[in-house]
């Protein structure tokens, strides 16, 4: 509305202005110059009144642009006026006013939201640019990091040399693990960063959580797990070693009295040898265990060098081929890309990839359908090595897939329990990681990331 009447305004002006120079062109022509000076007057007047009146329009808009850039919020302009025009364009500049800072009122209280929900989360949260300033950091960082104002991680060298470093050199999508010592206690820290663009400008948010409760509830759990686990070995050792003990007791003695040689015969002699013997094999069983047990503790720490991902596949069939039920087995292999490669433990990673193919093996000679074993190698989306073993067989259970890897857990007849425990410890000294993923009775895929 207040643009049309400005509109209008414009054209008579325009109009009339037109009519005058037509008029001053006549009498000029004419001759009639005394009219023609009293034309041109008025032309002036009428040039100047229209430019006035665009510069007074023009200052008002660029006046309430200016108020709006310096937020302004007090700005009002005045309805009470005759000149319909203006009282137009006065009502349109405040009611845009008023819905610019009803938007902005709007968008505060959104941000004070946000804010206020990264204030109370239970992570730490920090922003980092290009340069290393922090331009976000929440309560939870500044508590964990124990440092109440961050502006820059140059600050952090005062926290901990080690956490500075670590964190000066994050690239997008890495996960670390870190602890740092207060006043207190030692704080056992995940820092995790992802990329984030704000404007034209590459961020990092940096992700920081104390993992102290998570990593006590787990200790304790994986201790009782393994203090069950040894509590049944070693009770199925030693209760048959008791009950023959007190077997072959009962044969020597009599109201509580040793018996005399001459009363023994034949057949409590051959009791007596037969007893001992189980004892004496259920002591080599127990010797056993505990060797196996001391084997987690001994693993060297990795040797590690350039190794090509086929090479070990190739290895691992040659080795994998004098198992039984292996030429019934159908293998594939696919590395992505060819000349994928990993630092490592050749010997080692050979170990624990021998280890579960013999137990894919042995879990697709329990079925009777076509059995098939898959090498793959690949990068996943924060370039990672991930070389798994997948096969069709039995599976596991979900009920035991997070037991499988404890130290002497098994479900086999024959098995020790130890070959899964022993490759995890040796993915973790690697700094990787070995995980499971089975649909019983359809696929089980066993991967290692590195």
């Amino acid at each position: 509305m207040a643009s049309k009447h400005i509109y209008y305004r414009i054209i008579v002006r325009v109009l009339c202005i037109t009519f005058t120079a037509f008029g001053l062109a006549y009498f000029s022509i004419n001759k009639h110059l005394d009219y023609g000076v009293y034309i041109g007057v008025i032309l002036c007047f009428q040039v100047v009144g229209l430019i006035k009146f665009l510069n007074k329009t023009n200052r008002k808009i660029a006046f309430f642009f200016e108020a709006v850039e310096n937020d302004d919020s007090a700005i009002h302009f005045p309805i009470h006026t005759k000149d319909k025009s203006v009282k137009d364009l006065h009502k349109s500049l405040n009611k845009l006013n008023f819905l610019i800072q009803k938007v902005k009122i709007e968008n505060k209280q959104q941000e004070q939201y946000y804010h206020s929900i990264l204030e109370q989360a239970a992570i730490g949260l920090l922003t980092l640019n290009e340069k290393g300033h922090i331009l976000l950091a929440n309560k939870t960082a500044k508590t964990l990091l124990n440092y109440e104002q961050l502006t820059h991680i140059e600050q952090l060298k005062r926290v901990d040399e080690k956490l500075f470093t670590l964190i000066s050199q994050l690239k997008p999508f890495d996960q670390k693990l870190t602890s740092i010592t207060n006043e207190r206690e030692t704080i056992q820290l995940t820092i995790r960063s992802k990329p984030i663009m704000v404007g034209n400008e590459n961020l990092i948010l940096v992700i920081i959580q104390n993992i102290n409760s998570e990593l006590d509830e787990k200790e304790t759990d994986a201790w009782v797990k393994l203090f069950r686990v040894l509590t049944h070995e070693i009770m199925n050792s030693i209760a048959p070693i008791t009950s023959l003990s007190e077997t072959l007791s009962t044969i020597y003695t009599k109201n509580s009295k040793e018996i005399q040689p001459s009363e023994l015969n034949e057949k409590d002699i051959e009791k007596t040898i037969k007893g001992l013997e189980v004892i004496k094999d259920q002591g080599k069983d127990l010797t056993n265990f505990v060797e196996s047990y001391r084997s987690l503790t001994k693993i060297p720490k990795p040797e590690k060098e350039i190794v090509f991902v086929e090479t070990l596949f190739n290895k691992i069939r040659i080795l994998s081929s004098q198992k039984k039920g292996f030429q019934d087995i159908k293998f594939e292999v696919s590395i992505r890309p060819d000349n994928l490669e990993i630092c490592a433990d050749e010997k080692q990673i050979i170990q624990v990839l021998l280890n579960l193919v013999k137990n894919a093996i042995q879990s697709i000679n329990k079925i009777s359908n076509q059995g098939l074993i898959q090498l793959k190698g690949e990068k996943d989306e924060h370039n990672n090595v991930i070389v798994s073993v997948t096969d069709n067989g039995l599976g596991i259970p979900l009920e035991i897939q997070d037991q499988i890897f404890i130290p002497f857990f098994t479900t086999k007849e024959e098995g020790t329990g130890i070959g899964l425990s022993l490759s995890k410890h040796i993915m973790k000294l690697h700094g990787g990681s070995l995980y499971v993923s089975s649909i019983p009775n359809k696929e089980t895929t066993f991967s290692l990331k590195l």
